[in-house]
């Protein structure tokens, strides 16, 4: 295992979009995710994306409640209505913390790193994180959701 660096911002790779990885089994994927994973808790994270190392590869891991999620090509397949605004963190902003508004409950559907398919439904801070990091692959940086915060407030 190997510790791996983290993308700072303003890199812009962090907006690089991720690739669906073909073969979750391969054994580049399988060091990658040992690699994450020993970066994330070397750095006191909670969840750590392929893109925020510069591997533009649909992968997160999240510790959460003592429990490892590895998701290989995650998809966020519903929402709740019902939002939540409170203070995120990001590996790639260190020490800043910012309010986001996000949903309370997401359903994600994903690939676990045995290759079999899995749906995972999270509440409270493991949504909040399940949407943070997909957003990662997704190119969206959690700043960039503050600002649609505010333009909405200026648009009521």
């Amino acid at each position: 295992m190997a510790l791996l660096p983290i993308l700072i911002y303003p890199n812009p790779r962090l907006k690089d979009k991720a690739q669906e990885i073909k073969n979750p089994k391969d054994p580049l994927v399988q060091e990658l995710i040992l690699d994450m994973l020993e970066t994330m808790k070397e750095n006191n994270g909670m969840g750590l994306a392929a893109t925020q190392i510069g591997k533009p590869l649909r992968l997160c891991v999240i510790r959460f409640e003592r429990k490892t999620y590895i998701l290989i090509n995650p998809k966020i397949k519903s929402k709740s209505w019902a939002k939540e605004a409170a203070e995120e963190g990001c590996l790639s902003f260190p020490g800043q913390f910012i309010p986001i508004k996000r949903s309370k409950k997401v359903k994600v559907t994903a690939i676990n790193k045995s290759g079999k398919e899995i749906t995972l439904e999270g509440e409270g801070l493991l949504a909040r994180a399940l949407q943070h990091e997909i957003d990662h692959l997704d190119g969206i940086l959690y700043i960039e959701r503050i600002k649609k915060i505010k333009l909405k407030k200026h648009a009521e």
